[in-house]
């Protein structure tokens, strides 16, 4: 068996990419492959996202600082690395209700990034705010020469020989990254829950001319001028948890021309590109990051787990070399870089892992659920 790898990461969107990418920084001649079932990068949810990058308001609280750190970090790494490829034009958000109005003021006091009031618009315009181009970000990352890819190529079987995972009885690796989204076809654990929330973004043709981006029920981007009066703006993206719903595309489209007009009135319209993907959502909102626990072997070897007793984490079994970056939600170009340094700094550094993205959280909850 000749294709022998340091890595194989299962799964080429924007966490996928985000970690071939923080393994080729490390320098250390590593042999990484990425491999997708679809013929390119980015061709599920994050293809189909807006990719817009924007604060979270709110009161201080776990997820709040997660992201706020994750905004902090990627907007600097694309701005140094990829800088082609985003547009740091700023965002301005808007209230939805007179309530979401009122909440605002009480979130002044906690706000992470600089803002002022945009009184055209009755939102508050956040500097920080950026759009990114997805495909274009996601195929700059893997550009190091240590990124193999290898598209059209799915994972129907995995073996671990004691030493190797192995591939399809054809690729083999010392370790494994699953950043496959909302399928998770390859891992049967019965605690690592992934939600499927659906959605439909388009790109139009307008008269209108956008001068940075705006969010309220959807997100509308700064306009790209691509000829006389004619401008190219990102609408997205639709919400729905089942497939059959984005299948609907009439009723899709009018949604979003709906929420977007509502933000700004855009003229002589024509729609040019539809996306469609689904985002991974895990059950408590926090994104899953780090090595995966067997659950199997564990509770066999701790079961009363199942009364509720208390066991540290570090003497859980875990699979050797398997680890996981997933459930990154709507927010999947503002957390990957993020969480994929965290999760390459732990297996290469071992460096530790915020126990608020580890699956540890997920496991000690769901065992308790098992009936006895």
């Amino acid at each position: 068996m000749d294709n022998n790898y340091d890595f194989i990461i299962i799964g080429a969107g924007i966490s996928g990419c985000s970690v071939a990418y923080q393994l080729s920084q490390k320098n250390l001649n590593l042999n990484i492959l990425l491999v997708d079932k679809k013929n390119d990068v980015a061709q599920g949810a994050s293809g189909a996202a807006g990719a817009f990058l924007s604060p979270l308001l709110g009161k201080p609280n776990d997820f709040k600082d997660l992201v706020t750190n994750s905004l902090k970090y990627s907007t600097t790494l694309y701005k140094e690395n990829f800088s082609k490829y985003i547009d740091n034009c700023g965002t301005t958000r808007i209230p939805k209700t007179k309530q979401e109005q009122e909440k605002f003021q009480d979130y002044i006091p906690f706000m992470d990034f600089e803002y002022k009031k945009d009184k055209d618009k009755d939102g508050y315009f956040f500097d920080i705010g950026t759009v990114v181009k997805s495909y274009d970000i996601c195929k700059n990352m893997i550009k190091d020469d240590s990124v193999q890819t290898k598209f059209d190529y799915k994972v129907k079987k995995l073996n671990y020989d004691g030493k190797y995972w192995i591939l399809n009885d054809e690729l083999k690796t010392k370790n494994i990254i699953l950043t496959t989204g909302a399928k998770m076809e390859l891992l049967d654990e019965f605690y690592i829950n992934i939600r499927a929330v659906w959605g439909r973004r388009i790109d139009v043709i307008t008269s209108t001319k956008v001068d940075y981006n705006y969010h309220k029920a959807c997100s509308v981007s700064k306009s790209i001028k691509i000829e006389n009066d004619k401008y190219l703006v990102s609408i997205g993206a639709t919400h729905h948890r089942e497939k059959i719903d984005v299948d609907d595309i009439d009723s899709n489209i009018d949604e979003l021309f709906i929420k977007a007009n509502d933000i700004i009135n855009l003229k002589d319209t024509k729609v040019v590109n539809q996306y469609v993907g689904a985002r991974a959502c895990s059950i408590d909102y926090f994104p899953i990051v780090a090595d995966i626990i067997d659950s199997k072997k564990t509770l066999e070897e701790f079961p009363y787990l199942k009364n509720g007793t208390n066991v540290d984490s570090s003497r859980f079994i875990r699979y050797k070399n398997f680890y996981i970056l997933n459930g990154v939600g709507g927010r999947g170009f503002v957390l990957a870089p993020y969480l994929a340094k965290q999760l390459v700094d732990n297996i290469i550094d071992k460096k530790p892992v915020d126990n608020n993205i580890k699956v540890d959280r997920l496991f000690k909850k769901e065992v308790r659920r098992i009936k006895i």
